[in-house]
């Protein structure tokens, strides 16, 4: 009775073993250059749509879950006239806030370049998000290398209003 069951065992073992290995890794795919010329299409794309939204004034809220102090994290709402920011101020306090801790995403068109750097340091794993209507980035998770801690850069950019 055990010999079947041994006999069975040992080919599918063998047999197992001869099968041919995946082509390619889920971390090969994620950072094939056909996923980073999407990634370049997806940015170029929204980028190209922000732009033609023509919109200088506006506001939005961003947080970053980022292994950094507090005060870096937000969530802050960052109010831009006429292209420049005008105040960065904590959604918790009401009060400003260093706005250096800002300063990459302190502009709709910064978060692209944080886009766009990513790419350009062909980061380990780069998954953005964009607003169907605006193009601007909702979500932006980046990974720049598997093997260091604490490196990534996760940003919500929620809560976004054209103002007058």
């Amino acid at each position: 009775m055990r010999l079947p069951i041994i006999i069975s065992a040992g080919l599918l073992l063998s047999f197992g073993l001869n099968l041919p290995v995946m082509s390619k890794s889920p971390v090969e795919i994620a950072q094939s250059p056909a996923s980073k010329n999407l990634n370049l299409r997806r940015l170029k794309f929204n980028r190209n749509l922000w732009n033609q939204q023509n919109i200088s004034n506006y506001r939005y809220t961003v947080s970053n879950s980022c292994f950094c102090i507090g005060d870096a994290r937000g969530p802050v709402v960052i109010e831009v006239r006429n292209g420049q920011t005008t105040s960065v101020t904590s959604v918790a306090t009401g009060k400003p806030v260093n706005p250096e801790f800002f300063q990459n995403y302190n502009t709709i068109p910064k978060l692209f370049d944080v886009i766009q750097d990513a790419i350009n340091r062909k980061a380990f794993s780069l998954n953005v998000q964009y607003s169907a209507r605006f193009g601007y980035p909702t979500q932006i998770n980046i990974d720049y290398n598997s093997q260091i801690a604490d490196e990534e850069k996760y940003l919500t950019i929620e809560n976004f209003k054209v103002i007058k």
